[in-house]
């Protein structure tokens, strides 16, 4: 008995192709679900103005540029809001003491590694930072 190839056997779905070209100019390919036919008749349009715009459209929330001081910013926000200092929406006011003495020897830590790889604002505002922290540490600490 001979077995059929996986070609010969009937179709039991739909086939895809993928008939995009790979170029380096995004606005040359056409999307793939438009048929070559499809794509002369729309004379002047654009594959970019038929395909969705994702890309074009900005996200709402958009996230500032990361650099060193907005990094140093957010590992201190963290360590605020585990002393309770600002309120975190999803977690009780409660002081999680350790989960803040981790993110103030984190701090710590990139302060000992960036040594001499700082500019003076830099190095100052993580100075400023490890002390506000550590000051704030102890007297929450103290109020427990």
């Amino acid at each position: 008995m001979m077995g059929k190839n996986e070609d010969e056997q009937p179709s039991r779905g739909f086939k895809v192709e993928d008939r995009r070209r790979f170029v380096d100019d995004a606005e040359s390919a056409a999307p793939a679900d438009v048929q070559p036919e499809e794509t002369a008749a729309a004379g002047s349009r654009s594959a970019v103005a038929s395909a969705p715009a994702v890309e074009e459209q900005p996200h709402p929330e958009a996230h500032q540029e990361i650099n060193f001081t907005t990094f140093v910013m957010g590992l201190t926000t963290q360590a605020l809001m585990h002393l309770g200092e600002i309120a975190d929406p999803d977690q009780p006011h409660a002081p999680d003491l350790p989960a803040a003495k981790q993110m103030i020897d984190l701090l710590a830590i990139l302060r000992d590694k960036t040594t001499g790889n700082l500019d003076a604002a830099e190095e100052q505002l993580l100075a400023s930072m490890l002390y506000d922290l550590r000051m704030r540490y102890v007297e929450v600490s103290r109020h427990r």
